[in-house]
């Protein structure tokens, strides 16, 4: 399977605009992302119907941001090249840390993950994952039943795992995602976690105590009733994926469908908002 890379200068470079140009690559069906001395590269899987060049020229940047595009179509066995490149370990909280399996155990950390990310999203480095990470760490999971929706390398599941779960289903649309979770599962010795490969029809037959769903805008909106139907009365929903400018949609669309806002983490610009299903 072939990927593009899609390579984006700009000027003036900051954080809050590579933040923009990664929400809106998201929507469009991006999964991976690259910080550059420059810009950002941001991968998609090879499609006859993918224009990188309309991608980038369909981006909304701030007055004076100006953009300069390039892109290549790489082949799936170079992606693990350009991750050992760019991808060293995390530690949140000082209870989780993050590395790939290249790297030094952490043994002094309660929960060290080994993920080899190929091409999914989800190392931790991304502020919504390490919003995620976080927030699965402050939350009791002992016993409880936990769906990780579009669960990329599956880092979240891993943790949730680790952290008790009584029983973990993690879901991915994309097959390239599918196969790195299940090898990431089988990396960290989980024996608790069912990945699968759809979308959100796979709800309609799961019952579960917490969903973690790391996504972008649009989807968390059109799966939020599924999420809501297969979470037990009482049951938290734990969403990322979005810019804090994006939280007062998101909870006012979550009330009218019977969520109760808990709270709102923010990191660098982008959010966490956390659930719970009403009674």
């Amino acid at each position: 399977m072939d990927y593009i890379e899609l390579q984006l200068r700009m000027e003036p470079l900051n954080d809050d605009t590579r933040d923009i140009a990664v929400a809106q690559l998201a929507d469009l069906g991006y999964e991976s992302f690259v910080d550059t001395p420059d810009g950002i590269m941001a991968y998609i899987v090879a499609q006859p119907n993918i224009d990188p060049t309309s991608h980038a020229h369909s981006l909304q940047m701030p007055s004076g941001v100006s953009l300069r595009a390039e892109w290549r179509t790489i082949a799936d066995q170079n992606w693990n090249a350009v991750w050992e490149s760019n991808f060293d370990p995390i530690v949140v909280d000082e209870r989780c840390a993050v590395r790939a399996s290249f790297h030094a155990p952490y043994p002094h950390i309660a929960h060290d993950i080994v993920i080899d990310p190929q091409m999914s999203f989800g190392t931790g480095h991304h502020q919504t994952t390490r919003l995620m990470l976080r927030a699965l760490l402050g939350t009791p999971l002992n016993g409880r039943r936990v769906l990780d929706m579009g669960c990329g390398t599956g880092v979240l599941a891993i943790l949730a795992e680790q952290r008790g779960a009584a029983s973990v289903v993690a879901i991915d649309i994309e097959e390239w995602a599918y196969r790195n979770a299940t090898a990431n599962v089988e990396l960290n010795n989980c024996k608790r976690i069912d990945v699968r490969q759809g979308d959100a029809s796979l709800l309609q037959v799961l019952q579960v105590d917490i969903v973690l769903a790391n996504i972008n805008l649009n989807v968390l909106l059109a799966d939020m009733s599924a999420y809501h139907q297969c979470l037990t009365a009482g049951g938290l929903l734990l969403i990322s994926g979005i810019l804090d400018a994006d939280v007062p949609t998101i909870i006012a669309h979550a009330n009218r469908i019977g969520f109760t806002h808990q709270r709102t983490e923010l990191l660098e610009g982008w959010a966490m908002v956390a659930f719970e299903r009403k009674a």
